[in-house]
């Protein structure tokens, strides 16, 4: 089983290796178009900018990569980042995603304390295999400024308020996108990352 993990320059690749070694697998963490072409499943880590991450994208030509291997049926979770960077539109920047979902990366309001820090619940219902085994309503360690406003509701799979709802969990085909940080949410965190290579590889 290759599990690949995009290389970015994110400063949490180490988190996210050392998540998937607990669970039993030895990642192989890349920016080179061909080596993610051969992988069984791919997670994008989600820390940094908008701009910043698009643009070591373009450098490393992997973002045409990434759009291939969604569109090919390649397990894919993003995480973050991994997430908003999947949408047409992000207010991060004003500048144009990779374009695979329909719908805006936008900030979060500042009615409450941007950025969102700390632990918080997802509400979902146990439908998607992702949340296998995990309470509904548990709690997710978040790090994020911005969130995704997605156009195709019935694709969301987890909702989080901070301030208002927004969409915390994001799945169709063989893609799954989460704003929180799977490796800095303890044991359910290692269980969603369970639940991707064992359920959807």
């Amino acid at each position: 089983m290759k599990i690949h993990i995009v290389d970015y320059d994110s400063g949490n690749l180490e988190s996210i290796r050392n998540a998937i070694k607990k669970i039993g697998c030895t990642p192989i963490t890349t920016n080179k178009p061909d080596e993610l072409l051969k992988a069984n499943a791919v997670i994008f880590p989600g820390q940094g900018s908008f701009p910043a991450a698009l643009d070591k994208l373009k450098q490393s030509n992997i973002n045409e990569t990434i759009i291939n291997l969604i569109n090919d049926g390649v397990p894919f979770l993003g995480i973050c980042l991994g997430l908003q960077l999947m949408f047409e539109f992000s207010e991060e920047g004003n500048l144009e995603g990779l374009g695979l979902i329909n719908g805006t990366v936008k900030k979060i309001s500042d009615i409450v304390k941007v950025p969102h820090i700390g632990w918080n619940s997802v509400k979902f219902d146990n439908s998607h295999k992702i949340f296998d085994d995990i309470p509904n309503n548990s709690y997710f360690y978040f790090l994020h400024s911005y969130y995704v406003k997605p156009i195709k509701f019935e694709n969301i799979i987890g909702q989080t308020n901070y301030g208002s709802n927004f969409c915390s969990a994001y799945a169709f085909n063989n893609y799954i996108g989460v704003q929180f940080h799977p490796e800095k949410s303890g044991e359910l965190g290692l269980k969603i990352f369970d639940n991707f290579i064992n359920k959807f590889t």
